[in-house]
């Protein structure tokens, strides 16, 4: 038996494999509990940067689409996007060694 996809699933799917630079790794999984619907994003980790965007602004577009997209669905649904295996490298602090 296929897996139901949603309208807003398809569409998060469109824009995303759309916007990256590997399009086969993206993996969208649904979840629906009491709060809504939950659909948990999956890309490769060389794409993270350009599903963000400059300070999350690109991420914040797509999360609006999706939530506009559910609401004409009848679903609340809301966006979780996976940080890739090891996360983000720590912040180093600038010109620590230069210190005299």
């Amino acid at each position: 038996m296929a897996e139901e996809t949603f309208p807003y699933q398809e569409l998060l799917e469109y824009v995303v494999k759309a916007l990256v630079d590997h399009p086969d790794d993206v993996k969208v999984e649904r979840k629906v509990d009491e709060m809504g619907v939950l659909l948990l994003l999956k890309v490769h980790p060389e794409d993270m940067g350009q599903i963000i965007g400059r300070e999350g602004s690109t991420a914040r577009s797509i999360r609006t689409l999706v939530r506009i997209s559910g609401l004409k669905n009848h679903a609340r649904v809301n966006l979780k996007i996976e940080e890739p295996e090891g996360g983000r490298a720590p912040k180093k602090e600038p010109l620590e060694e230069l210190k005299i």
